[in-house]
């Protein structure tokens, strides 16, 4: 057993040359106390920040977009816990490594009496097969697991393991939460840039913790380069500007994974903003997707549902107007397709709302699931072959065109059924008079 490496985290820690890391791993939280954010999982009293500080902790999963504290979390951990602590990174490892680090933690164990954390970054990364290596030990508490994704773990992990751990998600930093840890990392001399004079503009901070979006270790690899590259003026001080701000973080990153829940809540968001009749933050949630890389053939698609779904007749013109935005899309593509499916997303938000089409479908759908299947009337049983005649079909069908107004009474199911009723809005309220008027006739 190779009890004498040394874990990732404590060479960073013994690491006589400290100042050649960056500066977001040097300025790690050694505590909870400095820990900052995600105060609904590690405030005073909760559940986590309990097992943590009474080093009692199960299997994790800690789940959250970059930034945000994952893998700070599992360093202060490491220097809480009087478990041996371990770390691998889901990209670079495999199951022979996997087996390898369960062995020794069961010698361990063994002879020490000393239980092992095996912190694996990443861990979305792993497969099936790599997973399941794992569940057999884990189910006996040894070693315990941490698991830092990115990624939704309901999607990219097994079920068997998410039920041998506590999911917690971490949400974005705030921007409060984000300066809280730029000032630290200023005025810190053994592990900041305390021992640099710098003169910052409030301004230059303000822009940081806006334009990271919540990800701190951004905001720190932009405070570092800004202050590391920009030259110290006559007095010898480094002056971090807005402008120098502006440069460090350049263009601004999306979170948006296409696959997972960047994709599904930004759609969900999207159509419900359409359903709900606001054009404007329709928009915005399709300029994220579009900024994100979203392919805009899915947003034309999920828009000819939208027009569909929640205009239907109320407006009908609205399906055609999305019927146009696919092709439009098809033929354009990006970054011209952007116009179509902006003008049929004002539209269809715009536009009187009706479900009542989509209602009657699904009304129609369950009675054939559910009940009986009615057979067709022999009245309306097609005509056009040799014997339909003697076998009574057709007989008695009477041609609407034949009467007045193209309309006359008769029965197209054995058995009534009112699936379709029209709302009072938009060209749906004419569709209700005109069915009213026939119905009224007969």
């Amino acid at each position: 057993m190779h009890t004498d490496k040394l874990d990732l985290f404590e060479k960073e820690e013994k690491s006589e040359d400290l100042k050649n890391l960056p500066l977001a791993i040097r300025m790690r939280p050694r505590n909870l106390d400095e820990f900052v954010g995600q105060r609904h999982i590690l405030g005073k009293g909760k559940l986590l920040r309990r097992a943590i500080e009474a080093d009692r902790i199960t299997s994790l999963i800690l789940y959250g977009p970059p930034g945000c504290g994952k893998t700070a979390l599992a360093y202060c951990i490491s220097k809480i816990t009087h478990a041996y602590f371990i770390t691998i990174n889901a990209t670079t490892s495999n199951v022979e490594e996997l087996r390898e680090k369960i062995s020794e933690a069961k010698q361990r164990y063994s002879l020490y009496h000393k239980k092992t954390i095996l912190f694996i970054d990443e861990i979305h990364r792993f497969n099936k097969a790599q997973q399941d290596v794992l569940i057999p030990d884990l189910e006996k508490g040894n070693p315990i697991l941490i698991g830092a994704t990115t990624h939704n773990p309901f999607f990219s992990l097994v079920s068997p393991l998410l039920s041998r751990s506590l999911v917690f998600q971490l949400k974005p930093l705030s921007e409060e939460e984000i300066l809280e840890i730029l000032i630290r990392a200023i005025k810190d001399k053994e592990r900041g840039l305390g021992d640099i004079p710098i003169r910052i503009e409030k301004q230059a901070l303000l822009h940081l913790a806006k334009v990271c979006e919540g990800d701190a270790r951004r905001a720190l690899n932009a405070l570092e380069i800004g202050v590391l590259t920009t030259p110290p003026d006559k007095n010898g001080k480094i002056n971090f500007t807005l402008k120098v701000a502006e440069e460090s973080i350049q263009k601004k990153v999306i979170v948006y994974d296409k696959d997972e829940d960047g994709h599904y809540d930004t759609i969900s968001a999207f159509i419900k903003a359409m359903r709900g009749s606001d054009p404007d933050s329709a928009l915005y949630w399709l300029a994220k997707m579009l900024s994100a890389g979203e392919d805009p053939r899915f947003i034309a698609r999920r828009i000819l549902i939208c027009a569909s779904e929640d205009v239907g007749n109320a407006d009908p013109m609205a399906l055609v107007i999305a019927s146009a935005c696919f092709q439009a899309v098809e033929f354009l593509g990006m970054p011209e397709c952007r116009i179509p499916l902006a003008q049929a997303t004002c539209y269809i938000a715009s536009c009187p709302k009706s479900n009542a089409s989509y209602l009657a479908i699904e009304k129609a759908m369950e009675d054939i699931e559910k009940e009986k299947v009615q057979e067709v009337p022999l009245h309306l049983r097609d005509t056009h072959y040799k014997g339909a005649e003697k076998l009574g079909y057709g007989k008695g069908y009477k041609y609407p065109h034949n009467y007045k107004n193209h309309f006359v009474k008769q029965d197209y199911l054995p058995e009534q059924k009112t699936y379709y009723i029209p709302s009072d809005l938009g060209y749906e309220k004419e569709i209700k008079r005109r069915l009213g008027k026939l119905k009224n006739k007969s």
